[in-house]
């Protein structure tokens, strides 16, 4: 966990996984890189909450796969779940909910969000039965700012399309995707 900034309660706090992500965003913000992962992200979240003022907002920007065709660019969040926790085999188990997805608002863009990079078409295929894209922190950091009470918006990047190849198209994308996400940000709070 990196933090760049101070924690302040009238600013977002703007959550990314990786410095590559976050390499074209302005200083006037405070930027939490968590490390990649929903463990990563949700510990790392939770520690900056607990310790300094609540920011007026978490704001988790990050790439993302494309799960379905022609999805591109820029994605704000409505609906985020965890791909990779059984939550259907658990309520049988235990009668009790775990994980179920969350809604962040208005918009129609659905997050699947676990600890695999989705790199193979038959995982591709699967995932996207359930959603638009996918990504490994934005689960973790919508819960731990609900369980803080602090409000959340997703906005994710497409950098590739969750297939064969992903990790290399991955690679290839993250500046251009680091600049546009800055870009984002600048019109959002100038």
């Amino acid at each position: 966990m990196i933090l760049r900034g101070k924690i302040r309660s009238d600013a977002p706090l703007l959550v990314l996984a990786v410095e590559e992500e976050a390499a074209h965003l302005d200083a006037d913000l405070p930027v939490l890189l968590t490390g990649m992962g929903k463990v990563n992200a949700a510990a790392a979240v939770a520690a900056a909450l607990a310790t300094g003022p609540r920011p007026s907002l978490l704001l988790n920007l990050g790439t993302a796969g494309a799960l379905r065709p022609g999805w591109a660019g820029i994605h704000e969040i409505g609906t985020v779940l965890q791909h990779d926790l059984d939550t259907e085999l658990l309520r049988t188990l235990t009668g009790q909910i775990y994980g179920a997805p969350l809604t962040l608002g208005t918009r129609t863009a659905v997050l699947a969000t676990g600890d695999t990079f989705v790199a193979e078409e038959a995982a591709r295929a699967r995932l996207a039965r359930q959603a638009d894209l996918v990504d490994m922190e934005g689960y973790a950091v919508a819960w731990a700012a609900a369980q803080a009470g602090v409000p959340c918006r997703l906005v994710k990047r497409v950098s590739d399309e969750a297939g064969e190849g992903a990790d290399r198209a991955w690679r290839d994308a993250v500046d251009d995707c680091a600049r546009d996400l800055a870009g984002w940000v600048r019109r959002e709070f100038a």
